[in-house]
């Protein structure tokens, strides 16, 4: 075996270490091991795992070794590790949802977007902690308990990926499937320093719901850097008729790598027209934004001129979608089940159709708004949350509050583009704020421009690397 220069080989890119393995350099069982190892270190620090799956990836590592000594064509992500998140039915292994209303299930066969990571020689080294049916921006479950952040323990890692976003920014995989109906895989990015995008709806086909029709449910990477997250959509994404949905078009690497920002045309809105943000956030936004056009981007303020009948509306959708495809688990379970989900259920039951309708009118409005937007930019730039992580112990209901100077004291600034699923948009490390904690600058891409918003996100990584905004490690994390 040859000898790397980096301190294990589990630390490169996930298509570096695929490489290495095909050309001999190391072995999967090599990088396997070590992501194991990690896993087992951090779960009880900060509990983003409720299953390992030790002997199942060791068995698959050695077959993978088997494979590359055996020649012929090769996977593209062969041995690269990788983490799913317990909402996601993987063939044999305990399957929750965060919730004891599924018992001890354990799924006959993985959702699409586990089988094509897999197909693509990615080896599934553990299940990831979510809250309740991922109904959170905190993970946390009655079931499972609390997932801490890497940066500081006392912090929420975010959710409802909370758990995939700790595997990642902790070094255990290179990337980690998750799910975003509100900005599930958005902010804990933001919270934890990694990378998130929520595609463009259907580029990855949705097929673990019961309902094909949803319009606010989206697959999608937590990664280390874009380049983790462009090798996770070139196997995920692609049509299939098992989601109506799923779009006819293939995913391009070549046009998701990295240009240069010179010449960019960015809108810059740090509040959406309602928020109340932090200022440390905006501070951390601001300095992102001078190192863009020190590189030559134009980036320029712009008004959205939202309200927070956005976020209001989305919950109304939120609270029917928990109604409708969980509201069962109420009958026998209520006792054991996290308050919050209750109320959701509950008031799902009582918003009319017609109600429900007309978001639809919201939806619209809000569309027009942010095409007008784009038809003169590249892409809309936004914190990805209003503050940074907060107290491990607080909930969703500590930031849902009307402020006397007339913002809105809330948490995420995902959910709008949920509304707008058709848009990605993509949450990138942005520096840290002066209590030490990640901070995630949004881009918001046109629609079903999935590749150019990572070919931005790529650009703007490299270019606050270089600026030494980014690039940091969580202490204690750094293998």
């Amino acid at each position: 075996m040859q000898t790397v220069s980096h301190p294990h080989p589990l630390d490169l890119p996930a298509t570096e270490i695929a490489d290495g393995i095909r050309a001999g350099h190391f072995s999967a069982e090599t990088v396997i091991a070590e992501s194991l190892r990690r896993a087992k270190i951090v779960n009880p620090a900060l509990n983003a795992f409720t299953v390992v799956r030790e002997e199942a990836a060791l068995a698959a590592a050695r077959a993978a070794d088997r494979r590359r000594a055996g020649g012929g064509a090769l996977p593209p992500l062969l041995g690269v590790p990788f983490a799913a998140k317990d909402l996601t039915p993987t063939k044999g292994d305990l399957t929750t949802l965060g919730s004891w209303s599924r018992a001890d299930w354990v799924p006959d066969e993985s959702a699409l977007c586990i089988e094509r990571l897999e197909a693509a020689g990615a080896i599934l080294i553990g299940k990831t902690t979510t809250p309740e049916f991922a109904h959170s921006s905190f993970t946390a479950s009655p079931r499972w308990g609390i997932t801490r952040n890497p940066w500081n323990a006392a912090r929420t890692s975010g959710g409802s990926s909370g758990g995939s976003a700790v595997a990642v920014a902790t070094g255990v995989v290179p990337f980690a499937e998750g799910t975003d109906m509100g900005g599930s895989v958005r902010i804990p990015a933001a919270f934890t320093g990694t990378v998130g995008l929520k595609p463009s709806l259907g580029r990855i086909p949705m097929t673990i719901l019961p309902s094909t029709f949803d319009s606010i449910s989206h697959f999608g990477p937590l990664a280390r850097t874009t380049g983790d997250a462009v090798a996770f959509m070139a196997a995920a994404a692609g049509p299939d008729d098992a989601d109506i949905f799923s779009l006819p078009c293939a995913f391009s690497v070549e046009e998701a790598a990295a240009r240069p920002l010179a010449g960019r045309r960015f809108a810059l809105s740090l509040d959406l027209g309602y928020y109340s943000v932090e200022t440390p956030v905006q501070a951390s936004i601001l300095s992102a934004v001078d190192a863009l056009r020190a590189a030559g981007a134009v980036v320029e303020p712009v008004e959205i001129g939202w309200t927070r009948a956005v976020n209001d509306q989305w919950y109304d959708l939120w609270c029917v979608f928990m109604a409708a495809f969980f509201g069962e688990a109420l009958e026998g379970h209520r006792d054991r089940m996290d308050p919050i989900v209750v109320d959701l259920v509950e008031r799902g039951r009582t918003l009319s159709a017609v109600a429900y309708k007309r978001v639809e009118l919201l939806r619209t409005r809000m569309w027009r708004d942010l095409s007008a937007v784009l038809a003169r930019y590249d892409a809309l730039l936004c914190p990805t949350c209003a503050v940074t992580a907060p107290p491990a112990d607080a909930d969703d209901n500590d930031y849902v509050a009307d402020l006397s100077d007339g913002r809105f004291r809330g948490l995420d600034m995902t959910c709008p583009f949920n509304l707008l699923p058709q848009c990605p948009a993509l949450s990138v490390p942005a520096g840290l704020a002066d209590d030490g904690l990640p901070v995630g600058l949004q881009i918001v891409g046109r629609r079903y421009a999935d590749e150019t918003v990572l070919s931005i996100g790529g650009a703007i990584e490299r270019v606050l690397r270089m600026a030494g905004l980014t690039g940091h490690r969580a202490k204690g994390w750094a293998w």
